[in-house]
């Protein structure tokens, strides 16, 4: 395991956003807690996000300023370049674990909603082209969710090899459905 770990490299420094919205409006919380995590920033306590600091992840993180500022909030953007070995090792597995989660989120979408899926169709015997490109969208949506996951994966998580190999399972179940499909539907179009 600790081979594995030393493969991505921790950023040397870091981006951290506090800040603080009406406490009235629980939806604007939830539109800031929202692009904070599409960003991938971890928080590190209640109103306290961080993320690597990279160029396109600071950008994000001003947008959320400007959308904090808007909801009649206010915030604090720093870089850290100086962070103590605990609280970048905090940072670190905190990034790896919500990375993780996300890939196990998949892999569990890809055993039960879309295996599940295939198997109910064909349980009862619907094999038709609007069946199959229904589920080709179910697929395409896998796709962009594990494209995403492994765009802010930065720490090199567990679990993306496992969630790789399961979307590429539902590719081949949706392959083999949509054959029966054409072999089903061949004469009668």
């Amino acid at each position: 395991m600790a081979t594995r770990r030393t493969k991505a490299k921790s950023p040397e420094s870091w981006l951290l956003l506090i800040y603080k919205v009406p406490s009235e409006s629980s939806r604007a919380r939830v539109a800031v807690w929202r692009e904070l995590k599409r960003l991938g920033g971890f928080y590190v306590q209640q109103a306290v996000c961080v993320l690597p600091d990279r160029d396109d992840l600071r950008t994000g993180m001003e947008k959320v300023r400007e959308r904090v500022t808007e909801l009649g909030g206010s915030s604090v953007f720093l870089t850290l370049t100086e962070v103590d070995d605990d609280a970048r090792e905090q940072f670190v597995e905190g990034f790896r674990t919500q990375s993780a989660k996300e890939y196990a989120e998949i892999v569990e979408e890809c055993e039960t909603k879309f295996v599940k899926e295939i198997e109910f169709e064909r349980f009862r015997e619907n094999y038709t082209f609007e069946e199959a490109e229904e589920i080709r969208q179910d697929l395409e949506k896998l796709r962009r969710w594990l494209t995403k996951v492994e765009d802010r994966d930065w720490m090199d998580a567990d679990g993306k090899d496992l969630a790789r190999s399961k979307v590429a399972d539902c590719e081949r179940l949706l392959e083999e459905f949509e054959a029966d499909v054409y072999e089903r539907t061949e004469g009668t179009v």
